[in-house]
């Protein structure tokens, strides 16, 4: 049986939130063939329905219907000190607004963005 060298990146637990439905499929697929387990949400009122549960890595848009992305890592970031954030946003205003607002060792990344990119970063922050 043959059994992956590093656990914590092949196991690795993503809460994703992206209300656009085609881009959160996207990334929940290239993300579950990196290795990871996904849980893909279509807004932050539903991503927040989910924090009880331990995640290594919240994935969010941060301009979204409901509660925002930045409203999520900060509700996110309270129960679970220590947990890796990263915001995926189109509009370099809101990314530089983020920046300020967001929990502290947040990364943000602007839209567009490749997949292998986004699936190169989340391996980096989850590895460190």
């Amino acid at each position: 049986m043959h059994v992956p060298c590093d656990l914590s990146i092949a196991m690795s637990r993503i809460l994703l939130a992206e209300d656009d439905d085609s881009l959160r499929g996207f990334l929940a697929r290239a993300l579950e063939r990196a290795g990871h387990e996904v849980t893909a949400c279509a807004d932050g009122d539903e991503a927040v329905t989910h924090l009880e549960e331990a995640w290594d890595l919240l994935l969010t848009d941060i301009v979204m219907p409901g509660l925002d992305g930045i409203e999520v890592a900060r509700q996110a970031a309270a129960r679970h000190p220590g947990l890796r954030i990263m915001f995926i946003t189109g509009f370099a205003a809101v990314a530089l607004a983020a920046g300020e607002k967001a929990p502290a060792g947040a990364k943000v990344l602007s839209k567009p963005i490749h997949l292998r990119e986004i699936v190169s970063e989340v391996e980096r922050m989850i590895a460190a």
